[in-house]
């Protein structure tokens, strides 16, 4: 009679982000030996350097900047200002709140053990990490995804920065290019060009927030001209050279040849996922694009799961939860549940908000549905005339049956509003019932039931 092999731990989880964090602690919580493995910081991108450290800087600057503009309502705004050193030292609190932000404790605490360093496959079952052997019965993959830095002819000795790194500087600089133009890009040139910064967008494609509806980026695009945010689309960077303190920029628009000369460079175009863990070893399958799973997260290896962006570098944090969610359930039990993630939500904290829920028109058309839209602008609620907030609008799409299968929102707090079409679209709810459902007068809700009445 044949042993049962034996393991350090039941489960390893490699990489503590969004994709690894909740479900290490499901599988602790389960009374399961567990271990983390993190190359970087722990916590990952979220806590660290992406959304909670944005968050917190888009929302006192929209504080600021909505002190400034409150002249035109009669308050004395003349003496506003802000001390750069004081919003980093916020920035940092409130990272160190989240629990999980650069602290291996936090894991800890759970019973976890913790290791730092490169995790790499040896087996199936076993991987190194920093020349130390561990073994588990299972394993969740949650390496996440890094920023990849583009050729560029002088770019390897002019210094840039990543969004990972960006708000090591002690100062805003008084000018920045940005390599990329999809929603990190925008959420931090918003934020610097509120803190004075002269910023230039560039990217390669004839619009910028590609993924999202072209409407969106239109009004993104022109918007960007009253804030000090140069948008360069169909441009290819074909140097960069030091100057001076400064760098020089060049590039072509078209067959044009141009340049400018800036403080910084912010690298924030392509994302790709981080796969160099000696996957061939265990037998786990991937592409350029990420680590391939099936519709319950498992690999081609059936002890290993995926979550989160190495499986997909676009997926947005609120997926990777869900999904790490998803896959310490199938860590844990043989009935395999499969992850729904309809509709699909991306969010961009851009200056106005952006959300984008479900099915637009292109996806409509694709699968030959019958759609009907209805746009409306913000300005048609009574919150926009109440607050003076003129730009955005609501975008509703219905099938032949009047049944909600995507919409798009761009305004104040869009990212509050998308889950009331989130619901609607996966419950299946019609135009009728959303437009009949109450929505408060003084409320930006208001533009969806308004966009909703339109299509009875």
């Amino acid at each position: 009679m044949s042993q049962k092999p034996t393991f350090d731990y039941d489960y390893i989880v490699i990489g503590s982000g969004a994709g690894g964090s909740p479900a290490a602690n499901i599988l602790a919580s389960a009374g399961k030996k567990v271990a983390v493995v993190e190359k970087s910081t722990f916590g990952g991108e979220s806590p660290n350097w992406g959304d909670v450290p944005t968050g917190f800087l888009t929302h006192a600057l929209n504080v600021y900047q909505t002190a400034k503009d409150a002249a035109k309502f009669g308050l004395r705004t003349k003496l506003i200002g802000y001390n750069y050193p004081s919003l980093l030292s916020w920035k940092d609190k409130v990272i160190k709140r989240t629990g999980a932000g650069g602290n291996r404790y936090y894991y800890e605490k759970q019973g976890i053990s913790v290791f730092a360093g490169n995790a790499h496959f040896l087996s199936p079952n076993e991987i190194a990490v920093n020349r130390r052997h561990l073994s588990a019965r299972k394993f969740l993959i949650a390496t996440g995804s890094d920023w990849q830095i583009p050729e560029i002819p002088g770019l390897n000795t002019a210094s840039h920065h990543t969004p990972k790194t960006i708000f090591s500087l002690k100062r805003p600089p008084k000018t920045m290019f940005i390599v990329g133009a999809g929603v990190t890009a925008l959420e931090l040139a918003h934020i610097f060009s509120t803190l004075g910064t002269k910023v230039y967008v560039a990217e390669k494609s004839s619009r910028i927030l590609s993924t999202f509806d072209p409407e969106v980026s239109t009004l993104v695009a022109n918007d960007a001209k009253n804030r000090n945010i140069s948008i360069l689309a169909r441009t290819k960077i074909i140097a960069i050279q030091k100057s001076s303190i400064q760098k020089r920029v060049t590039f072509l628009q078209g067959r044009i040849e141009k340049s400018v000369r800036v403080d910084e460079i912010l690298i924030a175009g392509q994302q790709l996922p981080a796969t160099d863990l000696g996957l061939e070893n265990a037998g786990v399958k991937y592409t350029e694009n990420g680590i391939l799973v099936n519709s319950s997260l498992q690999t081609s290896a059936r002890h290993i799961f995926a979550a989160g962006n190495v499986t997909d570098a676009n997926i947005q944090t609120h997926t990777a939860l869900a999904q790490s969610r998803i896959a310490a359930h199938n860590l844990l039990h043989n009935n395999k549940i499969k992850f729904n993630d309809s509709p699909r939500l991306q969010v961009a904290f851009t200056q106005p908000e952006i959300a984008q829920i479900g099915m637009n028109e292109y996806d409509c058309k694709m699968k030959g549905i019958s759609a009907k839209i209805a746009t409306v602008p913000l300005t048609t609620t009574v919150r926009s005339n109440i607050t003076d907030q003129r730009i955005g609008f609501v975008k509703l799409i219905v099938d032949k049956k009047r049944v909600v299968v995507g919409g798009t929102i761009v305004g104040p707090h869009a990212s509050d509003m998308a889950a009331e079409l989130a619901l609607a679209v996966r419950h299946k709810i019609t135009s009728e019932e959303l437009a009949s459902t109450p929505h408060c007068f003084t409320s930006w809700s208001e533009a969806v039931r308004i966009a909703a009445g339109k299509l009875l």
